[in-house]
């Protein structure tokens, strides 16, 4: 199919064309029709499969032949997305679609002083990109106005829900009118999702498109067993060894990318990090020198883990492996697009076992080992599972003789203790408790006199309890009042 079957207007074809799209992907195919069809969507598709595309050209598309061109621009469409890289990413792509539309888009987030985003918006703009926080401040003063929102767009919505934002985006949801198309993207459909969309959405077709992993058939995926102090050393060795000219490394912690920045800046490798704690500017800076090749390395933690779109990356490497398989799959969803070949190193200290089997139960394969320069065969040996060894018949058996009950008796039966029973309890002759005779034999202790009597109120609980049994302290009493 080509998008001229897809019923797309001539401006937009133009643009697409500019583009260098030549054909439609399958998410792109599935979803157009639909959303010019008016009809509400939920789809399950991961970043790398053109879905950007699939509600922008569409919405543009719908927009561009109902607005008055006479009119004020008034905010028509909405999509909220989860990270400033992202909503400039989206807010790329409406550009380039709608080139010849006569049509603004722009995209706002926190991070940055509001004031430039404020006289844009005072301008008139027809789709608003926007990460929720940033959104609700401008709303709470008055700056930005829902009311006329005709399509809303929830992008990336799993990952809505692990930063945490998806409050902000209920609220949001609430202000925008009910009368309305709303389309759900994620990666991955969840019970939380399921449960969001159910009550957003009207009547929506569901989409699933490529599943997570089908895509890793492209990407040779390498398994590098190291000690968490020797990992940077092992990144260094490979970049220099292997001649990598662009590769990202995902770290857990934003200490960790500007530690490990240091130490390739320091063996004169171009690096430079971002994360959450880094400037607007500078992470917008850094990505550009990184997709013009002025940098070897970016060291990123996962808020760069999907939406970055950057053709022909060589490497992804897992210097932390992920909490969740998940994100595995997003991380190495860099690499490999396009029809290109890529390549997925994870390092992986032992400490990091549990999570390396995790990511090797979902993905349905085993990652291959590598040797390395700093390979320790102590280390690979405690990742090599033992054979679990099967009972032979014999020991069956044995068993079953040694569990066997006695002259009938149940094996589960607990034993009832009499007075007689002197095997409960055999006192030391240092016990402090001992009843052993002494030349006094008037000198019993208040202990023994008191066993005369009859038994305490925890004494009675106990065996009130577990008719079953005679207690500890009356086991002790009944002994001693049979010796004395």
């Amino acid at each position: 199919m080509t998008f001229n079957e897809l019923q797309i207007i001539d401006p937009i074809l133009k643009a697409i064309e500019l583009a260098n799209y030549n054909t439609p992907t399958p998410v792109q195919t599935e979803t157009i029709p639909l959303i010019l069809d008016g009809k509400d969507i939920l789809a399950s598709a991961q970043t790398g499969t053109g879905k950007t595309a699939a509600f922008a050209i569409p919405i543009l598309q719908k927009i561009y032949q109902n607005r008055d061109q006479q009119a004020l621009r008034k905010i028509k469409a909405l999509i909220l997305t989860p990270t400033r890289e992202l909503a400039n990413q989206i807010s790329e792509n409406f550009t380039r679609y709608s080139r010849f539309l006569n049509l603004k888009n722009t995209a706002i987030y926190g991070g940055v002083h509001q004031r430039k985003q404020e006289s844009i918006l005072y301008k008139g703009v027809d789709v608003l990109i926007a990460t929720p926080g940033r959104l609700l401040d401008l709303m709470n003063q008055n700056i930005i106005h829902l009311n006329q929102v005709e399509y809303l767009v929830i992008d990336e919505a799993d990952m809505m829900f692990d930063m945490g934002f998806i409050k902000d985006v209920n609220k949001i949801i609430e202000s925008v009118p009910k009368n309305k198309q709303t389309l759900l993207f994620s990666a991955t459909i969840s019970k939380e999702i399921e449960h969001l969309a159910k009550n957003i959405l009207l009547n929506p077709i569901r989409i699933e498109i490529a599943p997570e992993v089908i895509t890793l058939d492209v990407i040779t995926q390498s398994l590098y067993l190291i000690s968490k102090k020797q990992k940077t050393a092992l990144l260094i060795e490979l970049i220099k060894t292997e001649n990598i000219t662009s590769v990202i490394v995902f770290m857990r912690t934003k200490h960790s990318c500007n530690r490990v920045v240091q130490e390739l800046v320091k063996a004169e490798i171009k690096a430079e990090a971002i994360h959450s704690n880094k400037s607007q500017a500078h992470r917008e800076r850094a990505l550009l020198n990184f997709k013009k090749g002025r940098l070897t390395v970016l060291v990123a933690t996962d808020i760069a883990a999907r939406g970055l779109d950057i053709k022909a990356l060589d490497v992804v490497v897992n210097y932390d492996l992920p909490e969740t398989p998940e994100t595995y799959i997003h991380r190495i969803g860099r690499t490999g697009r396009a029809g290109l070949s890529g390549r997925a190193l994870s390092f992986c200290s032992y400490e990091e076992k549990s999570l390396l089997r995790t990511i090797e139960k979902q993905i349905d394969q085993k990652l291959n080992i590598v040797d390395h320069p700093f390979s320790n065969e102590e280390l690979t040996a405690k990742f090599i599972d033992k054979p679990k060894q099967k009972k032979s018949n014999q020991q069956r058996a044995n068993k079953l003789v040694l569990n066997k009950p006695k002259n009938g008796s149940s094996p589960n039966k607990q034993k009832s203790h009499t007075a007689s029973d002197k095997s409960t309890y055999k006192p030391k002759s240092n016990n402090a408790y001992s009843n052993t005779t002494t030349s006094n034999k008037n000198s019993k202790s208040a202990w023994q006199k008191s066993s005369k009597n009859k038994p305490t109120y925890n004494q009675k609980v106990y065996n009130k309890s577990n008719n079953n049994q005679t207690s500890y302290e009356e086991k002790i009493t009944l002994v001693n009042i049979k010796s004395s």
